[in-house]
């Protein structure tokens, strides 16, 4: 198998030792490689993994995968270059930075497979509240993500990253799409919706670092709050229901039933990206149509989440 990465951030280094990792469990030979911006040294550990390094995207190459990391607004340009050279591609979210993009001029009509990352789906607290959820029908839904932006990526100057800048697809808004991503997959896309984001705090940043939403369902409504300023991290979804609240704290790894009973499904992080990059090569090597994340649904959760449908 000979997967490309396009950038070598956190997360696209994560990605790489998932993915090594996986195939060494499954006896699949790997040729991992790395396109990259600059010619700057990579941990020798991370440099390991790789079978080469590219600045400049060789010509005639094909790949069985390709993962798309770069910073969001160079993601357009990325699968553009590979169009019709890669079996599968991987798209770290949000897809693109702004919803203009013709996804068929970029190769990516529904005879190319692509999966859109949405690994909140892949969470254990997500998961058993997933199985709660046939039994339950809440009045309301409300949605919070609050985090310090300046602690998202340790040793690393928060305003120097894309999520600090407008033009780089950064912004609460669409950088922690994850919540609108496992709404539609817990709900669909909602009848309306109002948003009323803008930069309040004292964050040196171009970008948006609040973000609320009020959104009408035939049968709910869903409050959301998102934002960069958070000192104390909460993220976490709270159905009310006629027997009473229940809530996933997916910071904490529970599911909370109405009558108090807890269910603990506490774990690493990193155990939802590597559920995510199993379904990921599994869905690659024998899947077919559409993937669980379609770019066609993701621009779509996009859309939704800017405040375009």
């Amino acid at each position: 198998m000979r997967a490309l990465f396009v950038g070598l951030g956190s997360i696209g280094t994560r990605h790489l030792k998932n993915l090594t990792a996986l195939c060494k469990e499954k006896n699949i030979p790997l040729e991992a490689y790395a396109l990259r911006s600059s010619a700057r040294e990579l941990p020798a550990e991370t440099a390991a993994l790789l079978a080469g390094q590219f600045t400049e995207l060789p010509q005639g190459e094909k790949w069985d995968l390709a993962f798309i990391t770069n910073p969001t607004h160079l993601h357009a340009l990325s699968l553009g270059q590979l169009a019709g050279r890669v079996d599968s591609f991987f798209i770290e979210k949000p897809i693109f930075e702004a919803t203009g993009y013709d996804l068929e001029a970029l190769g990516l009509d529904q005879g190319q497979k692509a999966y859109v990352a949405a690994p909140m789906r892949w969470c254990g607290a997500f998961l058993a509240l997933k199985d709660q959820m046939a039994r339950l029908r809440p009045y309301s839904a409300r949605v919070i993500c609050s985090s310090y932006l300046p602690d998202w990526r340790p040793n690393v100057d928060y305003r120097q990253v894309y999520s600090a800048h407008r033009d780089m697809g950064g912004g609460v808004t669409i950088d922690l799409i994850h919540e609108w991503d496992y709404l539609v997959d817990l709900f669909g896309a909602p009848l309306e919706s109002y948003n009323f984001k803008g930069t309040y705090s004292e964050l040196e940043i171009d970008s948006d670092d609040l973000s609320v939403y009020i959104a009408r369902y035939p049968t709910l409504l869903v409050e959301v709050h998102l934002d960069y300023f958070g000192r104390s991290y909460r993220r976490s979804i709270e159905l009310f229901c006629k027997d009473g609240t229940v809530t996933a704290d997916f910071g904490a790894g529970t599911v909370t039933l109405e009558d108090g009973r807890v269910i603990d499904c506490a774990e690493p992080v990193n155990r939802r990206y590597e559920r995510e990059m199993e379904y990921f090569v599994n869905y690659s090597l024998q899947g077919t149509g559409e993937s669980i994340n379609p770019p066609a649904q993701a621009l779509q959760v996009l859309k939704l989440t800017l405040g375009e449908m």
